[in-house]
């Protein structure tokens, strides 16, 4: 991976998703990933994840981000349902039950559990690169139409 240590709030606008892809990144880490109508002011438009995310949106091909450093600060458990997420390949898609298997010391047949991994996937920090649109019974942090359309693009 390049390196991505300028801090800052990138974005750039996608005809596919009707909107802008915005990044928050900083230490070499991606903070966010949002999908504004309208970016930060001051947002640049030219960083490295921009341009793979870009490549992605263009559907010639599978793109993985399994490379890029997303910052994972929330709570522990969370975190690791997070990391589950992102092993989940182009194309592929999961339950909300399979994802709690999939986890260590989660529990797919606890109430408490489910709720833990649907939480983790609704306060994603970087939806796409953390990619909570292939659990498909599951909240994304993504914008409805947005979530709509990463599904569509992967064949879900």
């Amino acid at each position: 991976m390049e390196d991505v240590t300028e801090a800052g709030i990138y974005a750039r606008e996608s005809p596919y998703l009707d909107r802008y892809v915005q990044l928050g990144a900083a230490s070499g880490r991606i903070l966010s990933v949002s999908f504004p109508e309208i970016p930060d002011d001051g947002a640049e438009d030219d960083h490295p994840v921009l341009d793979r995310i870009f490549e992605y949106l263009d559907g010639l091909e599978p793109v993985d981000f399994d490379d890029v450093q997303v910052a994972m600060t929330m709570p522990t458990d969370q975190r690791a349902v997070l990391e589950r997420v992102r092993e989940i390949p182009y194309g592929d898609q999961v339950t909300v039950e399979t994802l709690a298997r999939m986890t260590s010391g989660l529990d797919h047949e606890d109430d408490d559990d489910i709720i833990l991994v649907r939480t983790a996937l609704d306060e994603n920090p970087a939806p796409l690169l953390v990619p909570d649109h292939r659990v498909r019974d599951g909240p994304s942090a993504a914008p409805p139409d947005v979530e709509q359309k990463l599904r569509s693009l992967e064949g879900l």
